[in-house]
């Protein structure tokens, strides 16, 4: 993880993570230069990304935004059509303030498990960590539990809905591929994965639709 940002904020119990409540109340907490990015940076994700999303002009989403410079990295890259959701009214709202000078790209109050767009609107899709805030707290990752699946299904289903034909999901994570691909199989992609990191690893998964759904 890379934090900018008081670890006063961290739940005691970890399922908090999983709770637009949760998420409210730390964004309260922080100020507008405050930013925290899950797992990787968008410097150490250039190269996978330049290789996965190399047309600029791609419409791309990316969910559970929060305050992560992710967006912003790219934005700065060359991506413009970027739209960033988040359910915390209160960290779009910052965001939107801390990126006044990209007036290209938005930023959305929403909840990621329903999402309020067309089908087949995008062009890729990103998740780097959302989902595992959905799947904080499982105590047995061979067996998350029927609700905590029932909520990750939700999310996917939604994602293989707005992509295009053609179009990309990816999902950066430190989940491992025995417990993360059996939540992000479809009959309408493929799963590659590349591995990252030495000593801890980080899983890069991607996909690709060639159904419709």
């Amino acid at each position: 993880m890379v934090a900018s940002t008081s670890l006063e904020v961290v739940p005691e119990d970890p399922t908090a993570y999983r709770t637009q409540e949760y998420w409210e109340e730390r964004y309260k907490q922080e100020d507008l230069n405050t930013t925290f990015d899950w797992f990787k940076t968008y410097d150490e994700l250039k190269v996978l990304f330049d290789q996965h999303i190399p047309n600029k002009d791609a419409s791309i989403l990316i969910l559970g935004c929060g305050n992560s410079t992710l967006g912003e990295d790219m934005y700065r890259d060359g991506y413009k059509n970027i739209t960033n959701i988040d359910y915390s009214k209160t960290v779009v709202d910052n965001m939107k303030d801390r990126c006044a000078d990209m007036p290209e790209m938005t930023w959305l109050e929403m909840d990621i498990r329903d999402l309020k767009f067309d089908t087949e609107s995008f062009d890729v899709v990103i998740d780097k960590g959302t989902m595992d805030a959905l799947l904080t707290g499982v105590k047995d990752q061979w067996n998350p539990g029927e609700e905590v699946v029932s909520e990750v299904k939700k999310e996917v289903d939604e994602v293989a809905r707005v992509l295009k034909m053609g179009g990309l999901f990816l999902y950066i994570t430190f989940g491992q591929p025995h417990f993360r691909k059996p939540l992000l199989n479809r009959d309408c992609w493929e799963i590659k994965t590349t591995t990252m990191g030495d000593a801890f690893h980080y899983f890069f998964y991607s996909m690709i639709k060639e159904k419709h759904v």
